[in-house]
């Protein structure tokens, strides 16, 4: 196996760990919000996806990133 190989799989790898959480937290914490004022509803979704719509950028950086190497 070439080193650059394992470079691009490390980096694609690490760099979706994050992402991954942040997403989790923020369905989780949102659908917490939601369980507790269920008329807020329409004023969570759209932070909420942009929050995860931010938080996958971080983890498409890290995809263009492994195919630059």
């Amino acid at each position: 196996m070439e080193l650059d190989t394992i470079a691009k799989a490390v980096s694609i790898g690490l760099g979706a760990v994050g992402p991954a959480i942040a997403i989790g937290m923020i369905g989780s914490k949102a659908m917490e919000a939601i369980g507790r004022n269920p008329e807020a509803a329409g004023k969570i979704l759209v932070p909420m996806l942009l929050a995860c719509a931010f938080a996958e950028a971080v983890a498409i950086y890290a995809l263009v990133i492994a195919f630059s190497i």
